[in-house]
């Protein structure tokens, strides 16, 4: 994956010589953002994400990888337009496959000539995942206990939040940030931002204000330095 250059200054980041992962501008993301989100947190999901969908099919989470996932649910997203992330690759005739190298099953496009490996879709999901401000899902049940108390959770969560509107989510970051006097973008500005630079003003905005009020506390006397656990709060620098 291309990482020798700065995502500020990308709108794509090459994973393969035929496939790119496109940067998409705030404005692009606004016309649809329910099927951006919807596109990305699938192909970024790991099972436990899938755990309800995963157990309707009777296939235990716990028991399947993130990337057999990913090889269930790309060629499902395949025929739709997926554009705003892949750009001008077609990948609507992408099929799971054997590596005749060594036997092992690959997603493969033929009019592309592509091969999607493990490690290729290790690449897709980091560079997503790092695009779009997107932490992976790691979290696992420590028994059959857990597991199944988790799956029915998550269930009767899922039936709650059937039939619901979609809640925006970039349009309400967009309109608390165009509010804040740190952000230096009006409504029409922040729309040719790419994701990727809007979201890293919003983490470090939001680094600024907790450090602002963090030192109003030690001016005041109410918080003492040496009793903090965590010293990132004592600067306005993000901490990665």
């Amino acid at each position: 994956m291309e990482n020798r250059k700065s995502f500020l200054t990308l709108t794509s980041v090459r994973i393969l010589p035929n496939l790119a992962i496109r940067i998409p501008t705030v404005g692009e993301i606004l016309e649809d953002e329910q099927n951006y989100y919807n596109l990305i947190f699938s192909l970024t999901a790991t099972p436990f994400q899938y755990m309800v969908q995963l157990d309707d099919m009777g296939i235990d989470f716990t028991q399947i990888t993130d990337y057999e996932l990913f090889m269930m649910l790309l060629p499902a997203f395949a025929h739709r337009n997926m554009s705003i992330l892949f750009g001008g690759t077609d990948l609507s005739d992408i099929l799971v496959c054997k590596n005749t190298q060594n036997d092992m099953p690959v997603l493969y496009s033929p009019k592309n000539n592509l091969i999607i490996d493990e490690l290729v879709y290790g690449q897709i999901a980091d560079g997503i995942r790092k695009i779009n401000n997107l932490e992976k899902e790691t979290r696992k049940p420590g028994n059959d206990k857990a597991k199944e108390f988790r799956i029915n959770l998550e269930r009767k969560k899922q039936k709650r939040s059937a039939g619901k509107p979609y809640e925006p989510y970039l349009e309400k970051l967009v309109v608390a940030l165009v509010n804040r006097p740190e952000f230096k973008y009006n409504y029409e500005q922040v729309n040719s931002l790419t994701i990727y630079q809007f979201n890293q003003s919003l983490e470090q905005i939001k680094t600024s204000i907790h450090f602002d009020k963090t030192m109003i506390g030690v001016y005041a006397g109410t918080i003492d330095t040496s009793r903090l656990k965590d010293k990132s709060c004592l600067s306005w620098l993000p901490v990665k």
